[in-house]
């Protein structure tokens, strides 16, 4: 897993690579994101912003995190309504989300022969795929050993 300080770094990179403007709330709000230990939702985002920034509302939460997921910096967990950090925001392929229903924890993988199969499926079909969300939801490693222990 990448560290949040490491995680920033490339995203000022990849931000000044595609021309666009990192930010400081946009910068804070990654900060925030990549800190948390699973998936954080918006309103949550915006309670820790506006104690820092007493003018934040919820647009303000809702521009950034636009921002940052078509940057490829952040991803929405559809299942959860939250947000959680992209830790290689530079491929550009799509990806699955291992999240755990105990702890919470959420990783990242990047099948990319599964959205492979699954466009060329779809193409099959006559249809054209905008965004694909694959979740799966289940138990991490930690969560097994500790119900097994219990």
């Amino acid at each position: 897993m990448t560290d949040s300080h490491s995680l920033l770094q490339q995203a000022e990179r990849q931000c000044q690579r595609h021309g666009v403007r990192f930010t400081p709330i946009r910068r804070r709000v990654l900060e925030m994101i990549a800190g948390a230990t699973g998936g954080i939702k918006a309103y949550d985002l915006l309670d820790r912003l506006a104690v820092e920034h007493a003018a934040a509302r919820p647009p303000t939460i809702y521009r950034a995190l636009d921002f940052l997921i078509e940057q490829g910096l952040v991803h929405r967990i559809e299942s959860l309504n939250a947000y959680v950090a992209c830790p290689c925001p530079e491929h550009a392929h799509g990806f699955q989300l291992l999240i755990c229903r105990h702890c919470g924890r959420v990783e990242e993988l990047h099948l990319d022969e599964v959205n492979d199969q699954l466009n060329t499926q779809a193409r099959h079909f006559g249809f054209r795929v905008e965004r694909q969300t694959i979740e799966l939801l289940g138990s991490c490693d930690v969560c097994l050993k500790a119900t097994a222990r219990a």
